[in-house]
């Protein structure tokens, strides 16, 4: 079984080098081999694998989503898709002492939380054609797409309670869509990283939560109605 949360950029687990292992099979080239570090070779030999399978423009992006990796492990057998990761509901509530304030180093910039969004919408189960835009607008002004100047906010209301791993007061918001710890492990997302500075785990938790709070539907087709912070037609407003 692979958990597509498993397989993005930047990671080193045995998930990726089973993707890897069928990347090749499938005659995609990966120099170094299975490494099983998802690196810039493993991502444009999946971008391969997309355009193979299909995919055009922007959604051949070389990032894996459920329904191009559930395709290559059908193609090639050699794994199944852990059909446990990206049903929508949550399921992975922590207590605050589980949350973790290691930051990964994510990338920063708007393209890449475009596709870091489009990795939260498969594992949630949003249309990526409303969540990615709403989260891309989220990021770009709650932490200026991730910048990390901006990754935690040690100013605001918020920015109080004990030091925490990060050297910053425990109920600091944090992360490319400034989740508090609290909402984070609130409306974690099983299978994600258990740090908001993860940017898919943020914006999971980010999406978990507006479906709560502000009843954005399934889909995401109201979102940006229903979240001001999400719509770049409205002046921006903290959610």
């Amino acid at each position: 079984m692979v958990a597509v949360s498993d397989v993005r950029f930047g990671l080193r687990n045995e998930d990726v080098r089973l993707v890897q292992q069928a990347l090749i099979s499938r005659g995609r080239d990966i120099p170094d081999g299975a490494t099983g570090y998802f690196g810039e070779q493993p991502r444009a030999a999946y971008r391969a694998e997309q355009l193979g399978q299909g995919y055009e423009g922007a959604d051949a992006d070389g990032i894996p989503g459920r329904t191009s990796l559930a395709e290559l492990g059908r193609l090639t057998g050699l794994f199944q898709l852990d059909a446990a990761t990206g049903s929508g509901d949550g399921q992975g509530r922590l207590t605050l002492v589980q949350v973790t304030y290691h930051d990964p180093g994510d990338r920063s910039g708007e393209e890449a939380m475009r596709q870091y969004a489009r990795t939260a919408c498969e594992l949630t189960g949003m249309d990526p054609g409303f969540g990615v835009p709403a989260l891309t607008t989220i990021a770009k002004r709650e932490s200026a797409c991730n910048h990390p100047r901006y990754r935690v906010n040690t100013t605001d209301v918020n920015a109080r309670g004990p030091r925490v791993g990060d050297g910053h007061p425990q109920h600091c918001s944090r992360g490319a869509t400034q989740c508090i710890p609290t909402t984070f492990a609130a409306y974690h997302q099983a299978g994600t990283a258990t740090t908001p500075y993860d940017v898919v785990a943020c914006m999971c938790a980010t999406i978990n939560y507006v479906r709560d709070r502000y009843h954005v539907n399934r889909s995401g087709s109201n979102f940006a109605a229903r979240v001001q912070q999400a719509d770049p037609r409205r002046a921006p407003r903290g959610y």
